[in-house]
Order: structure tokens, then sequence, then C-alpha cells
């Protein structure tokens, strides 16, 4: 409960914020009892289904699907983009020598900052919209750049620089192995990267809007939502969900395993979603996705998603618990030739595409963002005691 400071009743508030609607958006939403999720008015399944990458950016940052005309401006601005300025490519080594334990997501934070100063990124107050948003496509397009960059000076290897001729999620694989991408691999990835760029007011999304309310400049705002994905509760789940697969190993050690751990009220990661009441729609899609490539590893795990949900019903009857868009995001990235720790990372890769449409939604309201708490320590005012 928080204390409205108008003098009214108190306002019963949930932990979390859950549910509590803190502005209007037009960039998307999440109708989480449909098991259905939208960008602009498009459904984002379907548009992973039919349409590029670069398509669904335009949709983002512009608001509609683009013609041939516009589709092939946007790739000549974008594909330009790509390439990092001598500043930042300079400081790479470095940055991947200091946080090379830590990942390639530590280590876009820093890249992020360094990139905004180069550019000479300013508050998304003091410019207008087409500034912003020309802000924003060129942090975005540097993104993947920025992580395969990073990820390949950790292994020490030199970066690959981005080709021209490549689609997004082509040059994304293009970079990051120095090979020729499989174009199923790559179709696999683009699928993969356009479910995932827009989801609701989730935590990251929260936090870049927080910061472009203050006016901050692009490149801050998409350093706070690393920083806020990056946590083991938002972005972390898709290696997790292959170590369940790993830790379970064998179809017959599948029922002992689950039983225990829904005894025991431990989380199976993968599963479950605090937004979805249904099965999510993300991860119908990847499970298509997967199973288009078979195999035993597909195998595997659509026999754990049925396992676990047999056993869910069994022992908590009424309970809906279904696998979330990272149990087989995990999969399609494996199957692609991703290593785990990248895996977070090219999720960041798709939603700085989201974090931008917001961050630039947002600086269109001058009102900053700022909630109050309600205070519970000890009562005031206390007298403060004399140094003896």
């Amino acid at each position: 409960m928080l204390v409205n400071r108008s003098g009214a009743a108190p306002i019963e508030v949930p932990r979390g914020l859950a549910g509590v609607v803190v502005t209007d958006t037009e960039v998307g939403d999440v109708r989480g009892r449909e098991g259905f999720y939208h960008y602009r008015q498009y459904s984002a399944v379907d548009l992973a289904h039919t349409r590029s990458f670069e398509d669904v950016w335009h949709l983002l940052v512009h608001g509609e699907l683009p013609d041939a005309t516009q589709r092939a401006a946007f790739i000549a601005e974008t594909t330009a983009l790509r390439r990092l300025p001598d500043e930042v490519r300079a400081a790479l080594p470095d940055i991947a020598a200091a946080t090379g334990r830590s990942g390639p997501l530590s280590g876009l934070r820093t890249a992020l900052s360094l990139l905004g100063a180069a550019k000479g990124f300013r508050p998304v107050y003091d410019i207008d919209a087409g500034e912003r948003r020309r802000d924003a496509v060129a942090a975005a397009a540097a993104v993947p750049t920025l992580l395969t960059a990073l990820y390949r000076l950790a292994q020490g290897l030199d970066p690959v620089e981005p080709r021209d001729d490549l689609s997004c999620a082509a040059n994304y694989l293009y970079m990051l192995t120095g090979s020729e991408p499989d174009p199923r691999q790559t179709r696999a990835i683009e699928q993969y990267l356009i479910s995932t760029i827009d989801h609701g007011f989730n935590a990251s999304t929260f936090t870049a809007r927080v910061v472009a309310s203050t006016g901050a400049d692009v490149a801050a705002c998409l350093v706070a939502a690393v920083g806020a994905l990056s946590g083991p509760l938002h972005g972390g789940a898709p290696s997790r969900a292959l170590d369940t697969l790993d830790a379970i190993g064998t179809p017959d050690r599948i029922d002992p395993w689950i039983r225990e751990r829904v005894l025991a009220g431990e989380r199976i990661m993968g599963f479950g979603h605090a937004i979805y009441r249904t099965e999510d729609p993300r991860s119908r899609m990847l499970r298509e996705v997967a199973e288009s490539f078979g195999g035993a590893r597909v195998e595997f795990a659509v026999r754990v998603e049925r396992q676990v949900e047999s056993i869910l019903a069994e022992l908590k009857p009424g309970r809906e618990l279904h696998t979330n868009v990272e149990f087989y995001a995990g999969v399609v990235m494996e199957l692609c030739g991703l290593p785990r720790e990248l895996f977070t990372p090219t999720f960041a890769a798709a939603r700085v595409v989201g974090w931008s449409a917001n961050i630039l939604e947002q600086a269109e309201d001058s009102k900053i963002i700022r909630p109050v708490a309600r205070y519970v320590g000890p009562a005031a005012p206390v007298r403060v005691p004399e140094v003896s």
C-alpha cells in the first residue's frame, strides 16, 4: 500500500507493480490470457513467419511495414551503421580483456557508452524526433557488431568486419564464425530475433523508458536496459533451460527428475511465465523451428516438455505451466551453432530494437517517471543524538 500524496485514501499497489498500467504505448502489447502478443497492429508470430528482421525493425521505428522502396532505403541506412567508429574499434580489445570472464553482455554496457560518446549522442530532451531516431537506429545497428567482436576477442580471435551483402541475421552468424552462414540457420536465427524484439513492459524495457524520461541520451537508456537484462530472472534463462535438458540426460530420467523438483517446489527453468496463462506463442513458434531441424536433441526437448505438463497436471491439478520462450530458444540457438554464453547477448541484439522504439516513444513525453515508495522504517522524526 502506497500513500497518496494528495491526501486521498491509500493506494493498493501489488509487489513488482504487477498489472499496474504506468503509461500508454503504441509499440506493442502482450495479451497473456489469450496467448497472443503483437508489434504495433501485427501479430509478432505472423511477422516472424512472413517478414525479415529489417522489415520488423522498420515497423517498430517508423510505425509501418516498409514497401520495396522504403525497405531498400532502410537496409542501406542500417548496413552503413554496422561498422564501428575507429575509437570504439580500438578500445574493444581492452574492454574484452576486462570483461571476458563476465561475457560479452557485460562488455556491451561499456562499449555502448563509448559508442554514444564517439558518435556524439546528445540527450533526447535536447534534440528533435529525427535526431533521436537516427541515434536509436545507429545504436541498434552497432550492437551485433559489438557483441560478436567482444566474444571473438575474449576467445583470442580477431573480430570479423560486417559484410554489406548480408542481412542482419546472416551478418550476425558471419561475424561470429567468420564463415559463410547457412541459409537455414540464418532463417532460424532471424525468426528467433523477430520473436524477441519486444514483449510488453518487461523489466529492461521499463528501465529504458525510465531513463529516457529523464531526457538522457539513447546510449545511456540502452546501457540501463542491458543492465536490467543481465539479471538471471530476466534474460539469463535460455542457457539455463538447456542446463535442465543436460541435467536430465536420458529419457528414462525425465519422470523421476521432474517429479523430485515439482514435489520440492523448485522452479524448472524454461517453464512458466509471469504474463501467459496459456502456451507462450513464442515457444510454440520456436518449437516448430526446432522440429524443422529434427534430431535427437529436439525429440528429447519435446518429450521433456510433454512430460513436465503431464506430471504437473497430475501433481498440481489446475496449475497452468507451459514452456516459455527460453526453452526452445536455447534449443534453436544451439542447433544454429551459437555458444551458450551468447544466448542472452543474442536476445539483446534483438531486444535493442524494441528498447529503441520505446525510448523514442517515451522521449515524446516530457514528464519524468517519478513514483513514490512507502516508508516502513522507524517512526520519524527522531532527535539526532549528539556525539559524546
